[in-house]
């Protein structure tokens, strides 16, 4: 083996030109893979520490989603088309979820949560006229929209801790209190040009048309400047009810009765609206609209409504945890799922990502579309390659014509060209990893962030940076290594096929 070696390596020194063509290809193509992954390898990771540290925890807990649909922490994501905004429906078993969370061994903390969507004004209607502001060149994500989030009082601050209060407390339990983002402020001035400061009163409004009034009693940093998700405002409970629809109404239901009383439904249109005289009798008599006290009591008692309104003091979105052991989370997703089904509990574990899947998704998909580009780009390099070892094989008749000659068999010649083709690859792939370090070490250094709202959700962060690990690397020199030896399969077996006979023919 030791001698087929040595002949491998003059041979690759015999030829050249050939040999950097080749090796040029995997160097650049090894390179651009390492980097790309490296890349979403830190976006990746970002954005789990991210949201596991400051948002979903390790893991989550929402009921079963309907079909066609996904929920996590940020919403309801449907395929369903709907003129209703959907919303995050409160959890219905919460008894049994909590009892078989204590009975389950690896959580370390846990706490309850409700989210919604709202966007914050001091004016008593919301003016979306400015997005059409040349002047103000604003966009959607521009305007002070933010997630509100309402933790159980004491365990949700325990759970998270790193919030960066800047000025001001946190809401007073029971209070329309809030504290709100750094990038709110900075959204609040852009698009109504007025400023946003602790101790000022403003409305919140949500989609479905709900509005509160509320305090700003905190101003915030988020926890990681960089972070991809989208600005926040923190609240108490109460307050959150209302917005996410958390109200006695959607958890009630009431019985119809055995039978209904068909017999309207077998009036004629003259006996419903009495006849011809009806309109009539309406004109000549006002008296029949009554006073203002009938049209108090046309509706009949209504302190039931009323009490349905209200906001259910015991309503839960979600439950959050972190466990004793983050990297458990799949396997303990895992079995609180199969615990759930067992007991028959309307409830769905989830871990960060898909607890996260608003965001978590628009990186999966870059991820894919990258990988399927380097699928097509390692099948043009093989090819490639393929190709110019085949040439290689035509130039190389004589010599290995004379090999067969003096004795060489198939099996010496199929070793060589492999030894060739492993040499060359490997010191390739070795060469484009230095040489995709170079280029990561001098782009990090720079340290670039980019700020576009749009653009940070997307590459789950402000702050591009380049994360390799020994796993990309080890994955990415044995792929370009199967490669290649795939790549030779083709010109080896046109090797084989020349004799002492076709060699001599041919000189």
């Amino acid at each position: 083996m030791k001698d087929i070696i040595k002949l491998a390596l003059r041979n690759l020194k015999e030829h050249k030109s050939k040999t950097i063509i080749i090796s040029m290809f995997i160097l650049f193509g090894v390179a651009i893979v390492v980097m790309g992954n490296s890349f979403l390898e830190s976006v990746n990771r970002g954005l789990e520490n991210d949201f596991r540290a400051n948002v979903t925890g390790d893991l989550a807990i929402s009921v079963i989603p309907e079909k066609g649909t996904t929920i996590d922490l940020f919403g309801v994501n449907s395929t369903n088309i709907t003129t209703e905004v959907p919303q995050i429906p409160a959890l219905t078993d919460i008894d049994k979820i909590e009892k078989i969370l204590a009975e389950t061994d690896g959580i370390k903390k846990q706490s309850k949560l409700i989210s919604a969507q709202v966007i914050l004004s001091k004016d008593a209607e919301i003016d979306f006229s400015v997005l059409q502001d040349d002047d103000k060149d604003l966009g959607i994500m521009d305007l002070p929209i933010s997630m509100l989030f309402a933790g159980e009082s004491g365990s949700y601050w325990e759970l998270f801790p790193d919030l960066k209060m800047i000025e001001g407390h946190y809401p007073t339990p029971g209070s329309n209190e809030i504290i709100v983002d750094t990038r709110v402020i900075e959204g609040f001035y852009k698009a109504w040009d007025k400023t946003l400061e602790v101790g000022d009163d403003v409305l919140l409004a949500s989609m479905g048309g709900v509005i509160r009034e509320g305090k700003v009693v905190g101003i915030f940093k988020p926890a990681n400047e960089y972070s991809a998700m989208f600005q926040s405002v923190y609240c108490e409970p109460g307050l959150a009810r209302s917005f996410a629809e958390l109200t006695y109404a959607n958890s009630f239901s009431q019985e119809l009765p055995d039978t209904v009383d068909l017999s309207i439904s077998e009036m004629s249109e003259d006996d419903f609206f009495g006849g011809d005289d009806f309109f009539d009798d309406f004109e000549e008599d006002t008296s029949i609209l009554g006073s203002t006290s009938d049209f108090d009591s046309i509706l009949g008692d209504t302190s039931l409504r009323d009490e349905l309104n209200k906001t259910d003091d015991g309503a839960w979105q979600f439950i959050v945890a972190k466990l004793n052991n983050p990297h458990a989370d799949k396997k303990l997703v895992a079995q609180l799922n199969k615990r759930f089904k067992d007991e028959g509990v309307n409830a769905l574990a989830m871990d960060w990502k898909k607890a996260a899947y608003s965001y978590s998704a628009s990186v999966d998909g870059i991820g894919f579309i990258f990988n399927l580009l380097i699928i097509i780009l390692a099948i043009v390099v093989f090819i490639i390659i393929m190709n110019t070892m085949v040439v290689s094989v035509i130039e190389r008749t004589s010599e290995i014509g004379t090999m067969r000659a003096i004795g060489a068999e198939k099996k010496f010649v199929k070793k060589l060209f492999y030894s060739e083709a492993i040499i060359l690859t490997t010191l390739s792939s070795i060469a484009g990893v230095i040489f995709a370090f170079i280029c990561m070490m001098i782009f990090n250094s720079f340290n670039i962030t980019i700020t576009n709202t749009i653009a940070k959700m997307i590459l789950g962060g402000g702050l591009l940076h380049f994360s390799p690990t020994p796993k990309i690397i080890i994955i990415t020199i044995v792929i370009a290594l199967i490669g290649s030896i795939i790549s030779n399969r083709y010109p080896v077996k046109s090797a084989l096929r020349i004799t002492p006979i076709k060699a001599l023919s041919k000189e």
